[in-house]
């Protein structure tokens, strides 16, 4: 009898223990900005509710400033459940060729094309590509900005930068527009880009003006050109298989958190914006004013041809359906 309770115990203790270690999850989250973004504070809110809500059983680990790897190394890693979040977006045109219209150059021209790309059908579109052919789950949005160029020379039209080596992510849409334009384009990871500016190896590059400010560009470059070729937002992503092994519960008090993460990244984007400029002045950066119009120009044509078929007709389906209309010959 008594060996017959010890077993019973014995079975009860492993069954707890069992149920123990599925019901916690962690989930581990790479960044290639550092801890002075607005991206790594939003995941450091995320994890805080997330373990609060689900009374411990969700852990977020956040790994910035690519210690696991770069942004096109870490969806690989996803999409074999090494890790399984990340944030990303045009470099998924990598996978799927829609991605490239989250931050086609000259593409956006103000706030209201914005919001109708990503809220219209090309924002579904994409969103649902993600998920189908790449495996990554969206779950909302980060600011980014309007990038802009910056360099040791100023650049006030496309003819300034005949040669001028420039890194740019491993997006094929950048490539194509700089190139258009006269420079030299680079993809590079971006960790690499501060020694590569401080050792001449590149002559300049592109980002929104936090991300210049947050990885101390003002110290290696001294104008930032205004050219507002790109309007750009990111997806924080997870990878779905990841996400299903959740039970429903965990599922909706997950979702429910990264919609507050994307509110709380957006509030401090746009308390920061006035801050970040200034602050960049005060660094001794000279902000230049461009002829937008010439780099726009320039670079249209070489960017609608390099698309594929199916994605010109996506291209012109948006132009025209967008709340101002402009033509196109093409």
């Amino acid at each position: 009898m008594n060996r017959l309770l010890l077993i019973f115990i014995s079975l009860l203790v492993f069954s707890q223990c069992g149920k123990k270690s599925v019901d916690n999850y962690t989930f581990k989250v790479s960044l290639w900005a550092n801890q002075n973004h607005t991206w790594y504070l939003a995941f450091d809110h995320f994890k805080t509710i997330l373990k609060e809500r689900s009374g411990g059983r969700i852990n977020i680990e956040v790994y910035p400033s690519e210690q696991l790897a770069k942004e096109i190394e870490s969806i690989r890693l996803i999409q074999a459940e090494v890790i399984d979040m990340t944030v990303t977006a045009s470099l998924l045109s990598n996978w799927i060729d829609v991605a490239a219209f989250c931050e086609m150059p000259f593409l956006l021209r103000n706030e209201a094309d914005k919001d109708y790309l990503i809220n219209g059908p090309l924002g579904a579109q994409i969103k649902k590509e993600i998920l189908e052919k790449t495996g990554l789950r969206v779950l909302g949005l980060f600011e980014r900005g309007q990038r802009q160029l910056t360099t040791n020379r100023p650049i006030k039209h496309p003819d300034d930068l005949k040669g001028m080596i420039l890194r740019v992510p491993n997006v094929p849409s950048f490539v194509t527009a700089w190139s258009a334009m006269g420079a030299k384009p680079t993809p590079m990871a971006f960790s690499e880009v501060f020694t590569s500016l401080q050792q001449g190896t590149i002559e300049g590059q592109e980002n929104p003006l936090e991300l210049i400010l947050s990885a101390g560009f003002s110290e290696v470059q001294e104008y930032v050109n205004m050219t507002n070729h790109v309007m750009s937002w990111s997806y924080p992503v997870i990878g779905e298989r990841q996400f299903e092994r959740l039970p429903d519960d965990l599922q909706s008090i997950f979702l429910q958190a990264a919609q507050e993460m994307q509110d709380f990244e957006r509030n401090l984007y746009l308390k920061n914006q006035d801050k970040v400029r200034q602050q960049l002045i005060e660094n001794g950066m000279e902000f230049v004013q461009v002829d937008n119009d010439a780099f726009s120009k320039k670079c249209e044509a070489a960017i609608f041809e390099s698309l594929s078929i199916d994605m010109k007709k996506v291209y012109k389906d948006f132009i025209t359906g967008r709340p101002d209309i402009i033509n196109i010959d093409n």
